[in-house]
């Protein structure tokens, strides 16, 4: 299944509606989500990425940093072009 756009935004709308939560749950990380499911919570983006490469397609879910306050999704939106 191709993962589009409108499925970022979803995930995207996802992290902002459990964003207290997530920080609740897995402090100041680098977490990443497909169609609403946490896929892990990881230090830093190439951890994230080596950790998910072997099951997951590098552009095919997201990576948001939860900070702890809205400077995480207010100020900026990381996307990542990976080209191999």
């Amino acid at each position: 299944m191709e993962y589009t756009d409108g499925n970022r935004n979803q995930d995207f709308d996802f992290f902002i509606k459990n964003y207290q939560e997530l920080f609740k749950q897995y402090g100041h990380k680098f977490i990443a989500i497909k169609n609403g499911k946490i896929l892990g919570a990881y230090d830093s983006v190439p951890e994230t990425l080596n950790a998910l490469s072997e099951t997951f397609e590098p552009g095919s879910y997201i990576i948001q940093e939860c900070t702890g306050d809205e400077s995480a999704y207010r100020t900026s939106i990381m996307r990542l072009m990976i080209k191999g």
